[in-house]
């Protein structure tokens, strides 16, 4: 699965789904159903809402020349999300309270279509300047730190 999600450990089921589902797209240029069979029983009804975030083309890999990459989903509230692949983070509050305070769940439904976007090969592609990029992480945390203040 190197080649399909460089630098991502996740558990070893799902790296081993997300491989395989990856040689079948470069295949067949479709997932098979056992392996969304397979996603769905791992991932429960975020898997589908995951999907339909990759069907909608919502997710967009922004990269700079120094090699730091992001992605951005667009997530069905309308709300955009910053998801950073290479240590599975989301911006979103089901991230922080399903994944991270609960452990309910391995990835949110932003994440999961991260990765399926990469898999699939549909991820939409910006390439900006470090400043630009720098300018764009800055905004999301002065947004989380409002946030935090109205909390």
């Amino acid at each position: 699965m190197a080649s399909a999600l460089p630098g991502v450990t996740l558990p070893a089921v799902v790296e081993e789904l997300l491989s395989e589902m990856a040689a079948a797209v470069q295949e067949n240029a479709r997932i098979p159903d056992e392996h969304l069979s397979a996603l769905k029983f791992i991932f429960g009804s975020s898997a589908i809402q995951a999907l339909d975030l990759v069907d909608r083309q919502s997710i967009t890999l922004i990269s700079s020349p120094s090699g730091r990459r992001v992605y951005q989903v667009l997530g069905s509230s309308g709300k955009t999300y910053t998801c950073l692949a290479s240590c599975h983070y989301c911006s979103c509050p089901a991230f922080a309270f399903s994944v991270l305070r609960k452990s309910d769940s391995l990835l949110c439904k932003h994440l999961l279509a991260v990765y399926l976007s990469q898999v699939m090969r549909t991820c939409r592609q910006l390439k900006v300047s470090d400043k630009q990029l720098t300018d764009i992480l800055f905004v999301k945390k002065q947004q989380a730190a409002q946030k935090d203040k109205r909390l």
